[in-house]
C-alpha cells in the first residue's frame, strides 16, 4: 500500500498554511519562484515561505481555523539584487494583504482571514537565520536576502482539502 489510505486523508480539515501561501504568492507574483523548499541548483529571484514554530500558545480554532507565524525569505541577484531583495519583500507583503481584505479564496486551501507584519523586511547575510552554535552556509556571491516575519490566521475550506 502506497500513501495514506483515503479514511486517513478525509479525516484532515485543515491544509498547511504554507501551501495556501505558495498558491496565493504564485497568483500575485507571476515570473517569480515561489516555493517552501530550496531546490539543488537553485536560481533567483525566489521567494522561500516558511512556517516557524510556535513557542507558548497556539491561536487557531480546532473547529475552523489555523494560525501560524510564517517567514518569508526573498532572493535576488546581482546587479541590483539587494534593492530588488528588498522591493520583492515589499511585493510579497501586498499580495498577502490584498488576499486577506479582499477574502481570496484558495479552493480546497482556505482563505486568510488575518495578516500581521511581525517583523519588518531585513536585511540578511546567508541561507536561513540562526542563534546560538549552529550557523548556516552563506548565500553565493552575488545573492541578497529579505527576511519577513508574519501573523497568518486562515480559515479551513468549506470541504476538507483531501477527501477523495
Amino acid at each position: 500500500m502506497a500513501g495514506l489510505p483515503d479514511s486517513i486523508k478525509a479525516l484532515a480539515e485543515l491544509s498547511p498554511v504554507e501551501d495556501l501561501l505558495l498558491a496565493v504568492l504564485r497568483e500575485g507574483l507571476p515570473g517569480i519562484q515561489v516555493q517552501s523548499l530550496i531546490r539543488k541548483a537553485q536560481t533567483f529571484p525566489l521567494v522561500l515561505l516558511r512556517r516557524a514554530p510556535n513557542f507558548g500558545s497556539w491561536d487557531g480554532d480546532p473547529r475552523f481555523t489555523d494560525s501560524a507565524l510564517v517567514t518569508a525569505h526573498t532572493f535576488c541577484s546581482d546587479p541590483d539584487g539587494d534593492e530588488d531583495a528588498a522591493i520583492l519583500a515589499e511585493a510579497v507583503r501586498v499580495v498577502i494583504r490584498d488576499a486577506w481584505l479582499k477574502h481570496k479564496v484558495v479552493p480546497g486551501r482556505g482563505h486568510i482571514t488575518r495578516a500581521t507584519l511581525n517583523s519588518a523586511p531585513r536585511r540578511a547575510p546567508d541561507w536561513s537565520t540562526s542563534s546560538g552554535p549552529v550557523q548556516y552556509a552563506d548565500l553565493p556571491v552575488g545573492v541578497w536576502r529579505y527576511e519577513t516575519t508574519y501573523q497568518i490566521e486562515i480559515r479551513r475550506p468549506r470541504q476538507r482539502p483531501f477527501s477523495p
